[in-house]
């Protein structure tokens, strides 16, 4: 009798384009992770000591590579998967209202719940004095005034002042806005 990994004696001998066709199998599939580090390095080590073809198709039975028409179902439910993301984006990227940059002034235009702001938010995640919006040497400039919840341009959080422009998304707590000229 034989153990899983034993070859009886008339089995064929294992070519190395066999060996590594199966290396490169365990390879991918640990990349892909389905493949513990655990089960590839036993695996591996399995492979490198085979002595039969045998051998080497039970190590690699369950890695075996998918199809033609797998791989194109599977392609083509990525690119689907990957319209509707870009489509979700420019959705919610389209329905945020407009913050209209205002005229440059001599005083910056102060943001938060304060009713002394120049633009007052109403929203309980906006601090009372939540941020500034000033123009210096031509530029837009957004400066954090110390708020609780944070501001945000494009998803990323201001930490003291930041570069804007015209068709950035800027939050202020959870309220977002679309940087806008008119």
């Amino acid at each position: 009798m034989t153990t899983p990994f034993e070859l009886p004696a008339n089995s064929p001998r294992l070519s190395d384009a066999e060996r590594d066709r199966a290396l490169m199998l365990l390879r991918e599939g640990a990349a892909q992770g389905r493949l513990s580090h655990d089960t590839f390095l036993f695996r591996m080590e399995r492979a490198l000591a085979a002595r039969g073809p045998d051998e080497l198709d039970l190590l690699t039975a369950d890695l075996r590579g998918e199809g033609a028409w797998t791989r194109r179902v599977v392609g083509a439910v990525e690119k689907v998967s990957a319209f509707t993301a870009r489509l979700r984006r420019a959705w919610a990227a389209e329905r945020l209202p407009k913050l209209l940059l205002p005229h440059p002034g001599p005083h910056p235009l102060r943001i938060g719940r304060d009713p002394v702001n120049g633009l007052r938010l109403s929203h309980e995640t906006a601090s009372r004095l939540h941020a500034e919006l000033s123009m210096r040497s031509g530029m837009w400039v957004l400066r954090d005034l110390g708020s609780t919840n944070g501001t945000t341009v494009n998803g990323r959080r201001v930490t003291g002042s930041v570069v804007v422009r015209a068709g950035d998304v800027v939050g202020f707590g959870e309220m977002s806005f679309r940087l806008s000229l008119d």
